[in-house]
């Protein structure tokens, strides 16, 4: 791969830095304090860590055994500069990121790591969460990114319009870009997408010549299956041009009635009424401040007695405050303006515009699973120079440093992935 081919795709994501590089001098001045400073630091690590351990090889020679109280991993960091715990210190996960890519910190499993720090979450409480001034430019950026009409489809496109011809290398055939559904150990990935699916499906109580909406349809995954298992008029919305150019043809392949369709449209402003709703990992793209608007649009689109199909990552509620009051690595550089769902205020807001809370199902474990075959199919696709052109080196660390980030905290378990049934009652 030619290293110094500026990065032509992916520049949007990678855009974050000039919001996000800030503290990167002040950390390397901090990095000239005293050792004992720095130790004091790891001692509110250690303090913090119930489940696990930590291995630290330190700057100054020494290693470090933090934790080791409770059954958890066990991760190992080579900490090459003071200055990545400045960074941690001052931007939290951004902060972290910033400090692996130049180079300050590497581990042989950073899955492991994220893991440990992940399942200790409210017990290492704001040890690394951002703080100071740079934690308030962190949020200004994260601002800019909010969803409103014209900042969803920005957002939209900085991720989900990288190209097919990307996602496509690491996806499943069906390009599933949602956690697959596994049911035994020996369930392939394109077999336990298939199983998300129908679990989707079967919860709509779908009748022949109904009518099912999904909102953000992706490549149409599930607009394939839902009009080959049933005699559906369906209609997908999404902002992403990318895919909705794959998820027609695909829909028009296996629709022969010719009766559904694919738009390009923003969620708020689809029309009903429709007898089921299917949504697959879109709400966290909404933004907290838009979670009402997402719920009044199903309950003004579902007909009564109508159900709708969510399935949505959700953080726990001990960590929420804490996350939504800052702005962590996935949101600077990975899904600009997204928000993961607490459960409990999203259920609340969801009963309390008419549609009834039914038979949740959590599967986090899965998505850790999906996110590792994804990661080596990534892998093998880079190694093996399928990868499309435009794509610089830095692009490659940062997108394999997100699929480890999220497998780690799916594995911690601060952070899982559910399907609800959302039924309206009025």
């Amino acid at each position: 791969m030619n290293t110094h081919v500026s990065p032509r795709r992916g520049k949007e994501l990678l855009r974050a830095d000039r919001a996000f590089r800030t503290g990167g001098g002040l950390a390397r001045l901090m990095a000239l304090a005293p050792a004992r400073f720095f130790h004091r630091q790891l001692d509110r690590i250690d303090a913090g860590l119930a489940y696990g351990a930590l291995e630290g090889h330190l700057p100054d020679g020494s290693v470090r055994i933090l934790g080791g109280r409770g059954k958890g991993p066990t991760a190992i960091v080579h900490l090459k500069s003071w200055a990545a715990l400045v960074r941690l210190v001052l931007s939290g996960s951004v902060g972290w990121y910033r400090a692996w890519e130049a180079g300050e910190w590497s581990s042989p499993d950073p899955v492991a790591l994220f893991d440990l720090f992940m399942r200790n979450g409210e017990t290492l409480g704001n040890a690394g969460r951002p703080r100071g001034p740079l934690h308030w430019l962190n949020r200004a950026s994260h601002f800019l990114n909010r969803n409103n009409r014209a900042g969803s489809r920005r957002n939209i496109h900085a991720h989900y319009d990288l190209g097919n011809d990307f996602y496509s290398l690491w996806l499943d055939a069906r390009m599933n870009y949602s956690s697959a559904l596994f049911g035994d150990a020996g369930q392939t990935l394109e077999e336990a997408q298939i199983s998300k699916l129908d679990a989707i499906l079967d919860r709509l109580d779908l009748r022949s010549g109904g009518r099912l909406l999904e909102i953000g349809c992706g490549w149409g995954a599930l607009a394939e299956r839902a009009v080959e298992r049933h005699d559906v008029i369906y209609t997908g919305i999404t902002l992403s041009p990318s895919q909705a150019e794959i998820a027609d043809r695909r829909l028009h392949a296996v629709d022969l009635s010719g009766r559904s369709r694919i738009e390009l449209c923003d969620y708020r402003d689809a029309q009903g009424p429709y007898d089921a709703i299917a949504s697959v990992e879109m709400v966290e793209a909404v933004g907290q401040a838009y979670w009402p608007v997402y719920l009044d649009t199903i309950a003004r689109l579902l007909r009564p007695g109508g159900r709708a199909a969510i399935q949505y990552i959700l953080i726990s509620d001990a960590l929420f405050e804490r996350y939504a009051a800052s702005t962590d690595f996935i949101q600077a550089y990975i899904f600009p303006g997204g928000c993961l769902i607490s459960e409990s205020r999203f259920r609340a807001l969801a009963e309390e515009r008419g549609l009834a809370w039914r038979d949740v199902r959590h599967f986090g474990l899965g998505y850790a699973e999906t996110l590792r075959q994804w990661r080596e199919r990534f892998d093998a696709a880079v190694s093996e120079g399928h990868l499309p052109a435009g794509f610089d080196d830095r692009f490659v660390r940062l997108w394999r440093y997100y699929l480890q980030y999220c497998e780690g905290g799916f594995r911690g378990g601060g952070i899982d992935v559910a399907q609800v049934t959302l039924e309206k009652t009025g």
